[in-house]
Formats: structure tokens, sequence, C-alpha cells
């Protein structure tokens, strides 16, 4: 008696059903990747969805729209960025110059263990600056810095910024912004295999670079 084999149907694949609490991360983490890959002109929701493996509707439940979704992603970032600013003056200790320095290590290491938040929280064009409490966390991360620049010029807390104090405080963050864009290329790959690493480059530039800039007089 002749034998039929009959071969197995496939059973067709289902995408694993995600938790409804925890696809707001998911596609958070997901719009960070693509960001990396694609930079912030490259993003689309749509590759979202696609690697998520959810429906195109499913975002809207809880961002709405991928400015929604790219506003949740910059207010985490700023978050992250004031805890890690805040932790560096900290460990300044009362020196003010120490305190610049160590927010400014924190800056560049933020940038480089989160380049896809980086990239999009200075591109205010492309996200809602209104988002929940964005501006709260962005203006919490800017104050770190002019907390340190006024110790430094001797202001008082709460004591108005002088157009002198704001100049050093601009030159500051200028200087140490710019090495972080140059740190997430491949401007920095010689001098870095000279010293060793970007964070040797950078643990050079930043004393030379408050020691350099124009101090204005301190008030009397």
């Amino acid at each position: 008696m002749n034998t039929v084999k009959i071969k197995a149907a496939r059973k067709p694949r289902v995408r694993r059903p995600y938790h409804h609490g925890d696809l707001p991360e998911r596609l958070v983490e997901v719009a960070e990747a693509v960001i990396r890959e694609r930079g912030v002109d490259g993003f689309s929701l749509r590759e979202v969805v696609r690697r998520a493996g959810v429906s195109p509707a499913a975002p809207a439940h809880h961002f709405g729209d991928a400015r929604g979704l790219l506003s949740e992603v910059a207010l985490r970032g700023f978050r992250a960025f004031g805890d890690a600013l805040a932790a560096a003056d900290a460990r300044g200790g009362t020196d003010p110059e120490k305190r610049l320095y160590e927010q400014g290590l924190a800056y560049v290491t933020f940038t480089l263990k989160h380049p896809a938040r980086f990239q999009l929280m200075f591109r205010h064009g492309k996200y809602d600056i209104g988002y929940k409490d964005l501006p709260a966390a962005s203006e919490r991360a800017y104050q770190v810095l002019e907390d340190a620049v006024r110790a430094a010029m001797g202001l008082a807390a709460g004591e108005p910024m002088t157009d002198d104090a704001n100049g050093f405080l601009m030159a500051t963050w200028s200087v140490v912004h710019g090495f972080a864009h140059l740190a997430l290329g491949e401007e920095l790959t010689r001098p870095a295999r000279a010293r060793g690493g970007k964070d040797q480059v950078l643990q050079a530039l930043l004393p030379l670079t408050l020691k350099h800039l124009p101090r204005p007089k301190r008030p009397r």
C-alpha cells in the first residue's frame, strides 16, 4: 500500500501581543533606535510600527502621532539629562570650577550614551515643547549650569544674572555642546587615538577651556 506523506501545514506567524502597560515603553525604545540609525530627519512612525510589530493605529492611543512620540522621547531625554547634570554638580562640591568641569564631563558622557535623545532634544521644531512637563525638565537642566556659573561669578542665589555672567554661561555651554557634537561623529578620531580615547581628550580640554574663558569682574 502506498503511503502518502502529508506535509504539515506551517502555522501562521503570530505577533507577540504587547501588554497594555509596556507598549509605550516599547514604542519609545524603538523610536530611539530609529533615530540612532536614521537621524532625526529620517525618523518614521511607520518604521517604528513595523519594528514594534503593532498595528499602525497603536501609537495613537498613547502618543497621538509621530510628533507626540518624539515629544515623549525628548521629555525622557531632558529628565535623564537633568539627573546626570545634577549628580555631576554634586560631585563638584563647593568649588564652582570643579562643578562646571564635572558637568562638562557628564554632558558629553550623556551624549555618547544616549545619542538619539541628544540629537532630538535640541531640535525643538520636531516635537511639542509644551508637552507634559517638558518645559520644566528642560529648565531644570539649564538651571544646574546657571547655578554653577552664579557661584563662579559670586552671584547669590536668585540674584539677576548680569550680561557678563550670561555671556560666560553661553561660552561655557557652547564649548561643551560643540565638543559633544564632535564626539558623536568621526572628527575626534585622530586626537582621541593619540590621547587614548574621547574621554581623555575632554578631560584635557575642559580645564583649559575654563581657564581661558574671559571671566567678568565679580560684583562688589
